[in-house]
């Protein structure tokens, strides 16, 4: 540790975001980075704490302590050199990571948690200004070809740890493009897709193929590939959206919200989209079903493209402020959060359910919920009951559900392949990320369930050292 009094000198200082008047007006990435001895003097608050629970509680199990006090010390190399040990994309998770590493840092217990996430960002980037990162194809192939199905955080950084171990990797997406979610879900406002392109033509040159708008199971039949790979790794994600079945749901103008933001992406992108299929929220009264990060994406596009009001709705209680007695430290608290769409301008309700959609000529115009309350049953279960009398209009004129997601679709490659499903619903996996199929691998959502980026890396990686192992 550098500096043994950096915790107590400095106070934890975040990058921030654009100005609201400016960042509004266009789609570029809304955080701002800090001056490089700013970022270092930042570093210089990771304490050596003896037991480091930021370690504990990061999936891919990034060394903080080590590579912050690399940055600090200015070694932007030996600090990339550290952090790549354990993260294939940091540049991803420093941008849309939530940092369960900061809710685990002791220095939190008294203090403000050092910005271990906006730290590994600075890394990444220093370090690609710096010609660091460059492509580092395998001295010698095995011979061994695998094939992953889906190109998302997980099924990415299999491919990019099989092929570092001279396995040759296919990846096949149905998309245009890979990335999954990083590239379609998430604005560009939080991800330029530029960051993508980037890493993804490092992978390439590293000798990873990529097939887009190939349809595993279908533009090349699952018996083709058991037949010309050693292993598949399905990394598919959870695309079946969680529905709300009401009255009214049929009305117009009511859509999920991964449609919206992948729709909006592709505009962004300067995709030309038919008039009668583009969903706009221009002037209207735009209601998000869902409190949680793609619910707050979709009040920060409604917002770009000038919605005349933005009500978010949840069906759970309004979160704390501050950690709860329940979850003490260094677990993951609950906490409220207020990202940089909800700063633009959008209206927050809590315990709120949705009980019908009303419509006028076929589009939807009112949205009836009710306030609820939530009661522990005998069981410990918390039980959602609705007030009585609690009933309330909104004025609706586009609707976007962002309720999360179920399980992986089940038709298709998944059916085809035979592959067992858990009690979710999710694709069921052994210990070396197996499924029931022998050769056949998963990671990420589909087996895992709609999670963090930064799980579905250390998913991948995982899976890879399972094909790893099966292979030899």
């Amino acid at each position: 540790m550098g500096d043994p009094k950096g915790f107590i000198t400095t106070k934890r200082m975040e990058a921030g975001y654009r100005p609201v008047e400016e960042r509004v007006n266009d789609y570029s990435e809304v955080e701002k980075q800090l001056p490089d001895e700013v970022r270092r003097a930042q570093a210089s608050r990771c304490m050596d704490c003896g037991v480091p629970f930021c370690h504990w509680a990061c999936p891919v199990d990034n060394i903080m302590p080590e590579w912050q006090d690399m940055l600090f010390r200015g070694e932007w190399k030996a600090a990339y050199d550290i952090l790549q040990e354990t993260n294939n994309f940091p540049e991803f998770t420093g941008r849309v990571c939530p940092a369960l590493c900061e809710a685990s840092c002791v220095l939190s217990i008294g203090d403000d948690a050092v910005t271990i996430r906006q730290n590994e960002l600075a890394v990444i980037e220093k370090a690609f200004a710096l010609g660091l990162v460059k492509p580092n194809p395998p001295a010698n192939r095995t011979g061994k070809k695998v094939a992953v199905i889906g190109g998302g955080p997980a099924g990415l950084a299999c491919a990019d740890m099989l092929n570092r171990k001279g396995h040759s990797v296919t990846i096949f997406e149905s998309a245009d493009g890979v990335g999954g979610y990083l590239r379609y879900g998430i604005p560009d406002f939080k991800l330029n897709k530029n960051i993508i392109d980037r890493r993804v033509d490092l992978l390439m040159k590293e000798g990873i193929i990529i097939k887009t708008g190939v349809t595993a199971g279908g533009d090349v039949p699952t018996e083709e590939i058991r037949k010309n790979f050693e292993a598949v790794c399905v990394a598919i994600g959870a695309r079946v959206p969680r529905d709300l079945p009401v009255e009214g749901r049929q009305l117009k103008g009511i859509h999920f919200a991964l449609d919206y933001l992948v729709q909006q992406n592709r505009v962004v992108r300067g995709d030309l989209i038919p008039d009668r299929e583009i969903i706009r929220a221009y002037d209207k009264n735009v209601v998000v079903i869902g409190g949680g990060d793609t619910g707050a994406d979709c009040v920060g596009t409604a917002n770009r493209q000038g919605a005349r009001s933005i009500t978010q709705l949840e069906l759970l209680p309004k979160p704390p402020e501050h950690r709860a007695d329940r979850e003490p430290w260094p677990l993951w608290p609950k906490v409220l959060k207020t990202s940089s769409s909800h700063e633009e301008g959008c209206e927050r309700l809590w315990n709120i359910s949705t009980k019908q959609f009303i419509g006028e000529g076929g589009a939807v115009k009112k949205l009836l919920a009710a306030r609820i309350e939530w009661n522990a049953a005998s069981d410990g279960r918390e039980v959602m009951t609705e007030i009585p009398g609690s009933d309330f209009e909104l004025q609706a004129d586009l609707v976007l559900i962002a309720m999360g997601f179920t399980h992986p679709l089940h038709t298709g490659l998944v059916a085809d392949l035979g592959l067992g499903l858990d009690s979710r619903g999710n694709i069921k996996i052994d210990e070396n990320r197996m499924t029931t199929v022998d050769g056949i691998f998963s990671a990420g959502d589909s087996s895992r369930g709609a999670s963090l980026v930064v799980h579905a890396i250390q998913d991948g990686r995982m899976a890879a050292a399972g094909i790893d192992r099966y292979l030899k």
